[in-house]
């Protein structure tokens, strides 16, 4: 297959706009005769279906929550960037965009990037007009704050919940469609197929979750607003309902797969605690402004925080990374942290662990100052750990946090199936190989609110929609196939549940896969896949049935496309011979321990397909052309 990635020709700074002028148009009349599935309704699939809704289209929009307001991007905490300049220390359009591909370590595609740039303005004047409670300086203006990988103050943000606040904003829009009835929404229903007639995606199988119903639903088009896939890993920062089934399954239907081995790893974490967590908690990257980062300087230094002196402490960013200290990107810091723990470092009863100190800035600072920039913050983490951070550091540990892999799509979101379009994190548009603190918001958002509206338009315009019944024989293929599955997993009858699976597939992944690779080790995580999901099929449980509310049942097929997916993951790393961003092969470094790229030969975006059960995956490439941000050794110092 030749990937065509749509990239308008000309200078990238009018890119965006004369992809928008050339875009076939749909008249306000002929709107109201398409209907577009939305699958998702976080950031991307909420601000998507309420723009569709707005601009006339019939929209059917999905959820396996009861209400949108549960979607994961209500957990983001520091902020969404912004092109703005509002503080007038040097930001731009071009400096997003310049930072945006150097934090991905030059493994995103360019084009996407500026274009997300350049919307990022449009994102903050979008949301103060639907009533965002952005943060607020003395004058009246709207307040920035710094992030990891940039020395400009670009970040704009709600306290701690800024995509709380973002989400209602946008569940304020796509209420007032399902109001004018432009929009239907279907919560408590899972996508589990893919409907593709004649090359080009008509439809889903759904289930109802309370019910146990099966349903199927048309469209001109199909778009997945679905989230990131890093529930793989079992620990993560993610809502333990986030999968990749929706994504998995229209893989298996056509899609590419692209760079599924990029996954992030979020440096302010609060540690594991047992072997029975079932989740991680995130400390927003926002911390970093204010708090230092250090270790004791003797290894197994058991003594209280406060008991250790200050030229008894290793600030190691700040000592590494003079010039971006604690900003330093999050694979960055994330590294860091980990070779540090694993020479005997690290703080905590398990050594897993390093300190976030605050109390320099409480004594420059005050107090009260640090408890209205992050106070809500401050309270999760004392309820968790029952420490107090005013008096005593936080500790922190990288955990998996973010997926910049994803389903290949083209300048216009997308995918390689015609009529499928991919968003907000469910894609691998924008962040090529790590994605920089306070992206993900500005993605979803540009995705949803100004890309797609224009995108799928033309699509529409430019193609003929024949009517498909229920009866089509693609459909009951689908169907048939979706019931097969779920027929079999509650057949099965072994004696191990899910969650036990779901543990073990995720410390494979997790030892690795996660925050350092080698060949060998993942030749040998991909046998070790391999072999535990050949007793999965044989030797999970299942109990209840598919007729009502069965969460096992749930989590039992997300989990089987987990297996898929992680192997998928170990296969394109171990292909991947060089470090890039979160992808950092131990044979791959320089000198000084960073991620050493290897623009020869692997400068391309990675897509798989998918060739059958047990079948090898076959590699398509898209390669990567800068014209504008030239690479090099990617430098914090």
């Amino acid at each position: 297959m030749k990937l065509d990635a749509k990239i308008p020709s000309g200078p990238i700074e009018e890119a965006w706009s004369k992809a928008c002028f050339d875009m076939k148009l749909v008249n306000p009349a002929n709107k109201r005769k398409h209907s577009i599935i939305v699958v998702g309704s976080g950031l991307a699939g909420g601000s998507a279906a309420a723009s569709l809704g707005e601009l006339g289209y019939n929209v059917k929009c999905f959820c396996f929550q009861d209400t949108p307001r549960r979607a994961h991007s209500i957990a983001a905490q520091g902020g969404i960037n912004a092109a703005k300049n509002y503080p007038n220390d040097g930001e731009s359009v071009f400096r997003l965009f310049y930072d945006t591909v150097k934090g991905g370590d030059f493994r995103a595609r360019e084009a996407n990037v500026y274009r997300l740039a350049q919307n990022s303005t449009k994102i903050i004047d979008q949301c103060v007009a639907q009533g965002v409670p952005f943060a607020r300086e003395y004058g009246g203006s709207l307040a920035n704050r710094s992030f990891g990988g940039a020395q400009v103050s670009r970040t704009f943000y709600a306290r701690g919940q800024t995509g709380q606040q973002l989400l209602l904003g946008a569940y304020q829009a796509l209420e007032r469609q399902i109001r004018a009835g432009t929009v239907k929404m279907i919560a408590k229903t899972e996508m589990l197929d893919l409907i593709v007639i004649d090359g080009q995606a008509r439809g889903i199988v759904t289930r109802h979750l309370v019910t146990g119903k099966y349903s199927i639903h048309i469209a001109d088009a199909v778009i997945l607003a679905t989230g990131g896939y890093g529930n793989v890993f079992y620990l993560s920062t993610n809502a333990k309902g986030s999968n990749a089934s929706a994504i998995w399954r229209a893989h298996k239907r056509g899609a590419l797969f692209a760079n599924p081995c990029f996954t992030q790893i979020h440096p302010t974490c609060i540690p594991v605690s047992g072997d029975y967590q079932s989740k991680l908690t995130l400390m927003s990257e926002s911390l970093r402004n204010d708090g230092r980062i250090w270790v004791p300087k003797k290894k197994g230094d058991a003594r209280p925080p406060n008991q250790i002196p200050e030229d008894e402490r290793d600030y190691y960013l700040e000592r590494r990374y003079p010039s971006f200290g604690n900003l330093v990107p999050r694979d960055v810091a994330s590294r860091n942290a980990k070779t540090l723990c694993d020479e005997g470092y690290g703080v905590g009863k398990s050594g897993l662990g390093v300190y976030l100190d605050f109390s320099e800035s409480i004594n420059r600072l005050g107090e009260k100052v640090i408890r209205e920039r992050y106070g809500n913050l401050f309270d999760m983490y004392q309820r968790i750990t029952d420490e107090d951070p005013y008096k005593v550091p936080m500790r922190i540990f990288p955990a998996v946090h973010y997926v910049m892999g994803g389903l290949w799509v083209d300048y216009e979101l997308q995918s390689t199936i015609p009529g499928l379009f991919v968003l907000g994190e469910a894609n691998f548009s924008d962040h090529g190989a790590n994605r920089l603190g306070a992206s993900a918001l500005m993605q979803g958002l540009s995705d949803g609110y100004f890309i797609i509206p224009n995108t799928i338009g033309n699509y529409l315009a430019t193609h003929k929609f024949a009517k498909v019944e229920d009866s089509h024989p693609a459909v009951q293929q689908a169907v048939t196939e979706v019931k097969s599955r779920i027929d079999t997993l509650l057949s099965i009858k072994g004696k191990r549940t899910v969650d036990s699976f779901h543990r073990e597939l995720g410390k494979i992944l997790w030892d690795y896969c996660g925050m350092a690779r080698t060949a060998e080790g993942l030749t040998l995580a991909i046998q070790k896949i391999r072999t535990l999901r050949e007793e999965y099929w044989k030797n999970v449980t299942v109990p209840g049935s598919g007729d009502d509310l069965n969460e096992s049942l749930e989590k039992a097929g997300r989990v089987a496309d987990f297996f898929e997916l992680a192997e998928l993951m170990c296969i394109d790393a171990l292909h991947r011979n060089e470090s890039c961003g979160g992808h950092f092969r131990e044979e791959y470094q320089t000198p000084d321990g960073e991620a050493q790229r290897d623009d020869e030969h692997f400068s391309y975006v990675a897509a798989w397909g998918y060739t059958g059960p047990g079948a090898a995956p076959e590699l398509t490439k898209e390669p990567l052309e800068f014209h504008y941000v030239h690479p090099s050794q990617r430098s914090y110092k």
